[in-house]
């Protein structure tokens, strides 16, 4: 949680922290400032005090409303700046945040750098800022960086986004189940009342309507891929698919909150009017393989394990896996699942490289999405919730929905 930030920066020898880029679809700036309306900004934390907001003068309220502590970029006079280093913007860039560090007493020690940001412009700038303040390191980080750690552990607050996530996404997904069983079928495709063929593309359009109307955006882009791209895990969808009975659909959502917040990550294969016997076996497989994971999961306890029993359910039923097969193309070949918060993909993780860091903890919310892809076969399996690992130990999906593998179609 952000309450561990303190003690994370301590543990990477961080004196203080730098947030830049705006508050809309940048995690690490959203993570403080919440869902503020700031074009860019930037944020200053040292170690053992509160954050400072560095804001836009025209974004001063939106500012305000975050709660914390605020400077006007204003202050910092740029006109002057560009004048002080003959009309050099990135030299005056330098000196502004020479300057602003300074006023909080950073001049020295470590500084972790992180938000959204070009990278060359990143480079020139926090490069120069190294070469004015020689006595200050300017440190990135990748991976399990101290915001990924920090950010694995949610609040009520942060769970309860998530919650409303949930509620949204499968509201949305059963409005495309019901819109796919009032349809009816012509050559064994699904046609519109004139007899069009729906089309992975119109299934698409719809979703993203759904969406914006309940105030949440799809960002990463939603799966809705049938037949031999069912096969392949992260194939989107050929808009121009049309959608044919009796084939597989993964459906994988994961919308975030408008502007970019919280995700919801949720996953449902379907086949239209009725499930050939090969997808109806796999699915089970999978839907078994899900409900006896689940009922595994313990607070505490190591991720990776459940990887590796995945690996070894689905070994036992013969499908090949990535355990036996690192390089397998089928059969089960990616992670159990992942964290999930204000990046779709958080710690801890599921894979087989996974760490010691990657712990069922009180506070984590992570998505559990055992599938089987067969794309030679023309067909894939996924099936996915999220979960919440309470307080009090207990694990709880925070958006139900029903299993059925077959719509109904007349």
């Amino acid at each position: 949680m952000i309450t561990d930030l303190d003690a994370l920066m301590h543990s990477q020898n961080l004196d203080a922290i730098l947030i830049t880029g705006p508050a809309h679809h940048n995690p690490a700036m959203a993570y403080f400032t919440g869902r503020a309306n700031l074009t860019h900004a930037d944020l200053i934390k040292k170690a053992g005090e509160a954050p400072v907001l560095f804001f836009s003068p025209m974004e001063r309220d939106e500012a305000g409303r975050t709660g914390l502590a605020t400077r006007s970029l204003a202050d910092y006079r740029m006109q002057d700046l560009l004048k002080e280093t003959g009309n050099d913007q990135l030299k005056a860039t330098v000196l502004r945040y020479r300057k602003m560090l300074a006023d909080l007493e950073i001049t020295s020690g470590r500084l972790g750098v992180f938000g959204r940001i070009d990278a060359g412009s990143a480079f020139a700038i926090f490069s120069g800022l190294m070469q004015q303040l020689p006595e200050l390191e300017v440190v990135g980080q990748l991976g399990d960086s101290i915001l990924m750690q920090a950010m694995a552990t949610k609040d009520a607050h942060e769970v309860e986004r998530i919650r409303q996530m949930g509620e949204i996404t499968t509201s949305v997904v059963e409005k495309v189940a019901d819109l796919l069983a009032s349809q009816k079928s012509s050559n064994n495709i699904l046609v519109m009342t004139d007899g069009t063929p729906w089309t992975v593309g119109e299934i698409k359009k719809r979703i993203n309507l759904w969406l914006a109307e309940a105030g949440a955006e799809d960002p990463e882009g939603v799966i809705f891929s049938i037949g031999r791209d069912a096969g392949v895990p992260h194939s989107t969808g050929n808009p121009g698919d049309v959608l044919e009975l009796g084939k597989s659909i993964v459906f994988d959502i994961f919308p975030c909150e408008g502007g970019g917040g919280y995700f919801y990550d949720f996953t449902r294969t379907w086949c239209l009017g009725f499930a050939p016997d090969d997808i109806q076996t796999v699915y089970e497989d999978v839907l078994s393989v899900y409900r006896q994971i689940v009922s595994e999961l313990k607070v505490n306890t190591l991720c990776r394990q459940y990887q590796e029993r995945t690996c070894e359910l689905f070994e036992s039923r013969g499908h090949p896996t990535i355990k036996s097969n690192p390089m397998t193309m089928e059969g089960y070949v990616h992670g159990l699942g992942h964290g999930i918060g204000l990046h779709v993909h958080e710690l801890p993780r599921f894979g087989l490289l996974s760490t010691n860091l990657d712990v069922l903890s009180p506070g984590v919310v992570v998505t559990i999405e055992p599938g089987l892809y067969y794309p030679d076969r023309g067909f894939g399996v996924r099936v996915e919730d999220t979960l919440w690992v309470r307080p009090d130990g207990e694990i709880e999906i925070l958006a139900d929905y029903p299993y059925d593998l077959v719509i109904p179609v007349a």
